[in-house]
């Protein structure tokens, strides 16, 4: 796979994450924020394991250890916290301040593989990043965020979980060449650990599955069962950092389809902000391309 589909497989599962945010922000009407969690990933474990059984049959394909195993329920717990958080913030915060507050986790992605590899960002990373923040700034009320509850906190939480989760996928797959597996694996234990919660700690009734199940299936089969395994997929290719701002771009995507289905109004300062995090994620794309140009240029002096 070339750099090019896998950027674009992650612009699809941003597109897709998107979408789902109207759905999650109606789960919450209807069922506990840890039972959705793990309602939805239930679905999407159950639809992921015909490709890792398909994966692990291949000829070739390689083993897993014991360090495999525990990498992999990391970036599962890490998924799992993630999620979990979020959809908790949701039932307190507003969904200015939560697209807002989820964004944050582009500027740590870098910081993070920094702090595991030693890898130092590259500037135009971290340019781009505050690019993309200030964009999800004014995308947010047009700059004006609401009143902080509890729920900001959570997902200013998450968003350390998030940037954990994205950060060490590509160490896994050096590793081990399985990303079904992986997706799999992670799927299972953010469902486990979101049902068991759930049940532990919320409250459940056969007429709020039923209501929040259109939520569920969109949510499990379109937001966890592609998305996330196409950003695994993706991530082989991609570095991390690069990754995350090519997913912030499920921010704008959020807004254009809340404007559409929803009837929202975006002024002129929020598509400032669209445009804002497209140029983040533009800016990341463009500087391999030109570095890739200048090397085909020096080739061709010589």
């Amino acid at each position: 796979m070339t750099r090019m589909r896998a950027d674009l497989l992650l612009l699809l599962a941003a597109f897709i994450w998107g979408t789902a945010f109207i759905a999650q922000k109606y789960a919450n009407d209807s069922m506990g924020p840890l039972s959705f969690v793990g309602a939805r990933f239930l679905l999407s474990w159950i639809a992921l394991a015909p490709l890792a059984l398909y994966e692990r049959g291949k000829a070739g394909c390689a083993s897993l250890g014991k360090s495999d195993l525990g990498l992999a329920a990391l970036i599962g717990f890490c998924l799992f916290a993630g999620a979990g958080l979020q959809q908790i913030g949701l039932v307190t915060t507003t969904a200015t301040n939560g697209g807002f507050l989820t964004a944050l986790y582009v500027i740590l992605v870098p910081l993070i593989v920094w702090a595991i590899t030693g890898a130092r960002p590259r500037r135009i990373v971290l340019l781009a990043g505050v690019v993309s923040i200030f964009g999800a700034w004014l995308l947010a009320e047009n700059g004006h965020l609401q009143k902080w509850t509890s729920g900001d906190a959570l997902i200013l939480i998450a968003d350390i979980a998030w940037a954990a989760a994205i950060s060490l996928v590509p160490i896994f797959l050096a590793r081990c060449d399985r990303p079904y597996f992986l997706a799999f694996a992670q799927y299972g234990v953010v469902a486990f650990l979101g049902l068991v919660g759930g049940l532990g700690l919320e409250s459940f009734s056969g007429e709020g599955l039923a209501a929040a199940l259109p939520a569920i299936l969109y949510a499990g089969l379109f937001s966890g069962g592609i998305a996330y395994t196409l950003q695994i997929v993706a991530q082989k290719y991609t570095p991390a950092a690069e990754a995350a701002l090519i997913m912030s771009l499920e921010s704008v995507f959020a807004a254009l389809s809340g404007a559409l289905l929803l009837s929202e109004r975006l002024t002129p300062l929020a598509l400032l902000g669209c445009g804002l995090i497209l140029a983040g994620a533009i800016l990341v794309e463009a500087e391999p391309a030109l570095r890739s140009a200048r090397m085909v240029v020096r080739r061709r002096r010589r």
